[in-house]
């Protein structure tokens, strides 16, 4: 899997949880991070690039555990490569639809992601009577990578950005980066405790075990005794800072980060 850096390993801990005897392999593109300015055509790139490098690294399946790379690539991805490739903005959205109570239903996420119409779109072609409110917010990510998830700029930042849902009244509210789980009882007191938050993380691990399943790719449940799943944590840059801070998002402290420049 891999993601435009560090947001990505909370995906990768609900598919650690959810599928305990599959190895992972996590690519995040530190060097290149944020994806969420940057333009279609380089994101296309960026993701073409490591997707290619994973297969050669003999995975079996993709997760694009970044949003806006989701948004942007992942029907090329599809179309392009020999392996299962899945994102996360059809498993939020679904789960989003699930969760509504009728109300109208927010997206926040990069400016990529919200600029794409990625979520707006798989939101509605399931309830093609909800309005969706999409707003980007995009100094959640610097706030998380900097890991005042819980300092006053946080709350200050949130009370502005998250303005038009409180005053719209959205009843359901769509996480839509991966680094936005981090800021969940920021995001959570500034909406009330009666708007449901969507992480799609726990929802794309559940499609990758529905997809590994129906192609006979899963692998069987671990012995006993038999060797640990081995998992393999990758950066495109400063791997050291990778792994001082990745425990934070995975919720395991991580113990080596190997570094891969992709061109």
């Amino acid at each position: 899997m891999f993601d435009s850096g560090l947001g990505g390993l909370t995906v990768a801990n609900a598919l650690m949880r959810r599928l305990p005897s599959e190895s992972l392999l996590y690519v995040g593109d530190t060097a290149r991070v944020p994806y969420g300015p940057k333009s279609p055509e380089t994101v296309r790139r960026y993701a073409r690039q490591i997707g290619e490098w994973l297969v050669q690294e003999g995975v079996k399946c993709i997760v694009v555990a970044c949003n806006t790379a989701t948004a942007h690539a992942l029907d090329a991805l599809q179309a392009a490569l020999p392996v299962p490739v899945i994102g996360v903005v059809e498993p939020g959205a679904r789960a989003a639809v699930r969760a509504s109570r009728g109300g109208p239903i927010g997206v926040i996420g990069t400016s990529g992601t919200i600029a794409s119409g990625a979520y707006t779109k798989a939101i509605q072609q399931r309830a093609p009577l909800a309005r969706v409110l999409a707003t980007p917010c995009p100094l959640f990510v610097p706030l998380v990578e900097e890991g005042w998830v819980d300092h006053p700029a946080a709350r200050l930042i949130a009370h502005d950005y998250l303005a038009p849902m409180r005053e719209a009244g959205v009843d359901t509210l769509v996480l839509g980066c991966t680094h936005y789980p981090l800021l969940t009882s920021v995001i959570s007191a500034e909406m009330g405790a009666e708007v449901r938050l969507i992480d799609s993380a726990e929802e794309t691990a559940a499609e990758v075990a529905r997809i590994l399943n129906e192609r006979g790719l899963l692998h069987p449940p671990t012995e006993q005794h038999a060797p640990a799943p081995a998992h393999r944590f990758v950066a495109s840059d400063a791997p050291q800072h990778f792994l001082a801070l990745g425990g934070r998002f995975l919720d395991v402290p991580l113990t080596a980060v190997e570094y891969h420049v992709f061109t």
